[in-house]
């Protein structure tokens, strides 16, 4: 890819109309994406930056403009709701351009917002919307194949298809549910509830490996949210564990952080706590975490590096094994919910500054700054730590007392 005999670019800046809220694709030698307000969209050439093209959908752009087989697939639709309680007003839905040219070749209309990314599978699109329900289209035409209700509003959970099953989070009416598809069988699998839950399962594309899901979101309300990390069985939906990543202040939008599976390893942001976390897949101990600023999107890893990205602009990059900072980028605006990519050795993310920027990975770690490089415990040194605490204070208190004693038995001579 690049097609210029290296793995990685020189920093790129694509200028787009409006406030970016999506992965950039890169795909070939060309880079796609879609502005928020605007629902402008773009593709790019990877290697000059040069604007190929531009085009516009009906309304806010969200989703990543996924490619296959010279066509772009891009969702369409904004967070209002409508009076029946559909989330998405004015024009929501589905679009199909020429890769090469821009040219819209089919729309799909939706009863409700289509924010989440669509999925590609076996010659199908398949579409998580705010009408409840879930689409099957022809990629060619855009003719609907299957509508299938899902119950369940989908806000930003773009929907996960592993092992022949779509995996999506889902929220009202209530109970939230989180939902797993068979494609195959053309049947729901199972459909967890989440009672407790009041926000942000709906909000977070999952993560699947090793037969387990990964998902996060909150419970308690706004004034006090507790955020979860949540493993269930991929196959029957039981919630394998669970773990509370604490409490803080509520965030407007995206308000839960999206998770990635690295190495047997979970890693996630959480916008509440202001925490970076690494947890293990299997068990669920947590491994290491790193206080930062709010983060909402999901991280990218590659050569046992993980690297996140803020609402203050900058992209940091952690040694996945112990969260030892390797390094850290500026870039500018707050950088997009729904995260980075990298594509060889460069990471791409957006900008709501309007911007995409690339980044040759090797100036991320090779700009490692002292003073943000702070490994915090992890649960068994917690404890551990909690045991040496509780031994020092009690042998402080023995003295106290023994000095007290001491000092009366003087005084009484």
């Amino acid at each position: 890819m690049f097609d210029n005999g290296s793995d990685s670019l020189q920093y790129q800046t694509y200028q787009t109309a409006e406030q970016i809220r999506a992965t950039p694709v890169v795909a070939g030698d060309k880079m796609f994406v879609g502005n928020h307000n605007s629902g402008d969209l773009f593709a790019f050439d990877v290697k000059t930056g040069e604007k190929l093209w531009q085009n516009k959908a009906p309304n806010w752009v969200h989703s990543e403009m996924i490619y296959h087989d010279g066509k772009v697939f891009v969702g369409f639709g904004n967070r209002f709701f409508q009076g029946d309680g559909i989330r998405g007003t004015e024009e929501s839905g589905v679009l199909a351009l020429d890769a090469e040219s821009g040219d819209i070749l089919w729309k799909y209309n939706t009863k409700g917002e289509v924010m989440p990314t669509p999925a590609f599978y076996e010659g199908s699109v398949y579409v998580a919307t705010g009408d409840k329900h879930l689409y099957k289209l022809d990629p060619a035409s855009g003719d609907l194949l299957e509508k299938i209700e899902i119950g369940s509003t989908v806000s930003m959970s773009s929907p996960n298809i592993t092992n022949d099953t779509l995996y999506v989070g889902g929220s009202g009416p209530l109970p939230f549910t989180f939902s797993a598809y068979d494609l195959t069988n053309e049947e729901f699998k199972w459909q967890t509830e989440f009672p407790e839950v009041f926000a942000g399962l709906d909000d977070v594309p999952p993560a699947v490996s090793d037969n387990i899901v990964v998902t996060t979101a909150l419970t308690g309300n706004s004034d006090n949210p507790e955020h979860w990390l949540y493993a269930l069985d991929a196959e029957t939906g039981d919630i394998i564990w669970q773990k509370t990543l604490g409490t803080g202040e509520f965030v407007k939008n995206n308000k839960s952080g999206a998770p990635i599976i690295y190495e047997g390893k979970i890693f996630v942001g959480s916008p509440i706590t202001k925490t970076f976390y690494a947890y293990d897949l299997k068990s669920g101990e947590k491994l290491w975490e790193y206080e930062n600023e709010v983060m909402k999107a999901p991280p990218v890893a590659k050569d046992g590096v993980v690297y996140f990205s803020n609402t203050k602009g900058m992209v940091y990059a952690l040694d996945s094994e112990n969260g030892n900072v390797v390094g850290q980028k500026e870039l500018n605006g707050t950088l997009a919910p729904s995260g980075p990519i990298i594509i060889n050795d460069t990471l791409f993310v957006g900008s709501q500054d309007s911007n995409v920027y690339a980044v040759p990975l090797t100036e991320i770690t090779d700009n490692a700054q002292s003073g943000q490089d702070t490994k915090l415990e992890s649960e068994g040194d917690t404890e551990d730590n909690n045991i040496t605490y509780y031994a020092v204070a009690g042998f402080l208190v023995l003295v106290l007392i023994g000095l007290l004693f001491f000092i009366k038995k003087r005084r009484t001579k």
